[in-house]
Formats: structure tokens, sequence, C-alpha cells
């Protein structure tokens, strides 16, 4: 339902501003985690930006609906490019954007080592990253044209450590082992779900073991099915984590190509994306954990205005920024279950 209700939010609000021509009579996507719409107005000023994608799949196109419903909102003139995964095509974008005097360029960056080559390309020009988190956040704090809008990536493998403590303690078990599904090698994104998860059992009372060395799938789900196969049957395992839900329903696939019923093993993915929720709907994956696109691709267009107008960064998102780094907007996860899966369909 809550899913529903933001995509079509998003759509109302691109009609508003077809009517309304940017004059600020609808509304902007919300700023708790889980609506649509902050306290956003019509800029005095008609802004151009561009936003560059770090590749076109579901998860990302969302952010590009949301952060286009709320420029059109706004008055603002946003341009998406698709970097197609490539950070030499990002910088050459971020370098045309500012030679056409854009007034604010937003970077899902491919490569998270390159973050101030980005922000070195953009010159003065406002840059907003979103989503996947540079290697070196602090890396922002140099730089007063830079910020970052994301959800707390720890935030996400601490909810499936906690989902799973609860599961085996309700099962009289505290001694487990696992597989763990990894996303790309050396993105923050990976190291933080996977470092957070494991240290969520540990700190919830559970010895968890690895069955075998972490497996890095890329967040891809036939790579997922393909690198865990070969352990079902020949690994004893108590449950599998994964970095995403592609990953997770590739598991998922495995179990049942080995004819084992993966209701019997508590899988739990990231994202809450459609396959992910109708898989806990169907029983076979435990948990994931919602990541809401729709606040961090309008909150990250909001965020390029304040930049631009010298405002507080938070204002108008409805959000709030990291105490210990005040160039980070955090957007917040959600756990979901089969206990409130319906609120996300």
């Amino acid at each position: 339902m809550k899913k529903r209700i933001l995509s079509a939010a998003i759509a109302c609000l691109m009609m508003l501003s077809l009517t309304a021509c940017g004059s600020g009579s609808g509304s902007a996507p919300a700023g708790d985690s889980s609506s649509v719409s902050g306290t956003s107005t019509a800029s005095s000023k008609s802004y151009s930006m561009t936003y560059i994608m770090i590749r076109r799949d579901e998860f990302n196109s969302s952010l590009e609906s949301a952060a286009k419903a709320t420029a059109a909102d706004l008055g603002i003139k946003l341009t998406t490019q698709d970097a197609n995964s490539d950070s030499s095509k990002q910088l050459q974008y971020i370098e045309s954007a500012a030679n056409a005097g854009e007034d604010a360029v937003l970077v899902g960056i491919v490569d998270v080592s390159t973050g101030r080559e980005c922000i070195e390309a953009a010159g003065g020009m406002p840059i907003v990253f979103i989503n996947n988190p540079l290697e070196d956040s602090s890396l922002l704090e140099e730089y007063d044209n830079a910020i970052y809008v994301g959800s707390n990536e720890s935030e996400a493998g601490q909810f499936q450590g906690e989902y799973l403590a609860d599961y085996f303690k309700a099962n009289n078990k505290t001694d487990i082992s696992y597989i763990m599904l990894c996303g790309l090698n050396g993105y923050t994104s990976t190291i933080r779900r996977t470092e957070a998860a494991k240290q969520a059992l540990a700190d919830n009372g559970i010895n968890a073991t690895p069955a075998a060395a972490d497996l890095v799938a890329d967040y891809d789900r036939a790579t997922a099915m393909d690198m865990i196969s070969p352990l079902i049957g020949t690994s004893d395992f108590d449950c599998i984590i994964a970095n995403n839900d592609a990953m997770a329903l590739g598991a998922i696939e495995a179990l049942k190509s080995k004819n084992i019923d993966p209701s019997t093993i508590p899988v739990v993915g990231i994202d809450a994306t459609v396959d992910g929720i109708q898989a806990i709907k169907d029983g076979e994956m435990a948990m994931t954990v919602y990541q809401n696109p729709f606040g961090q691709g309008s909150s990250a267009v909001q965020v390029a205005v304040n930049l631009i107008e010298g405002k507080d960064i938070a204002a108008n998102t409805g959000y709030k920024v990291d105490e210990e780094n005040k160039s980070c907007l955090w957007v917040p996860f959600e756990p979901v279950t089969i206990d409130n899966v319906a609120d996300y369909e």
C-alpha cells in the first residue's frame, strides 16, 4: 500500500506541475520516512540541473521519478543522464553540466573512490550525491558545495541482524551459521550492510559463524544463484543474509532448485523491491528493509535548491542531517516483515 501510494503521489505531482507551471501549489515528496512530500515550495528563480544516474534499474528509476516530480513541482528544469556504470563517462557529464552553466548536479556515484574528482569536476557548482555513499564521507566536509543524501547503510544491516536474532532466540537457538551474499566489492554500502548485520547478531546474543567465505555476488540475482548453489547440500547453514533483495531472491531460487523449501531457512534482503515484497507475501523471504527512493530523490532536488540559495541543507525536506557530519542528510530505512508487508505493496 505504502509504495503504491508513493508512486501515485509522484504521478500526481507531475500532473500538478504541468498545470501549475511551478507555482508551488503542488507538494514535493514527503518528509517523514513513509511519505513522498515535504514542505517544498517553488523557487523564485527557475533553476537548471542535471541528474547523472549510476545505471537504470528498478531502484534507480524510482529515484529518478521522484527527482523529476519534485523538480517539476518546483519549476526546475531537470535533465537526466545515464552513466551506465562508467565512472569516466560520469565525470564527463559533470564537467559538461558545469560548462553549460547548470545551477546544480545530482550524482549517483559510480565509483565511490572518485568523490573528490566528481566534486572538482563540478567546480563551484553545487553537487548532491544520491543513494550511493562516498568511500570517505568526511571528504564532503572539505567543500561547501557538496552534500550526500541517502540512507545510513549500517542501519539496514542492523535491522537484518536484529530480525534474525529474534527469530533464532524464539527457536531457542543462539549458535548459528550463516551464508553472506555481498554486493559490489569495496562499495561503502556493501561493507556497512555486511558488518552491521554481523554486529547486530553478536550484540543480540547470537554466536554466528560463517558457513563459507562471504560471497561477492555484485548485487546480482543470477550471480547470487550461481554462487550459492554449490554450497547447498555441501555446507550446513541456518540462514542467508543478502545485501539486497536481488541476491536474496537468487538464493531462494537456488534453494528451490535443490527442492528445499525456502520458508525453512530464513533469507533476508534489503530494498523492498516489488519482487522482494512478493517473496515475503509468498512466505519465501523472511524479511527485507525498505530503502525510500522517493524520499531520497525528492530530497536531493530540494537540497540542491537549498545549496544554491544558501539555506540550511535540511530545509523543506523533513529529514535530519547526521549529527557528526553535517554534509549528510539521512532518509531512514524501515524493516519489512510479513507483519507489515501490506503497507509496502
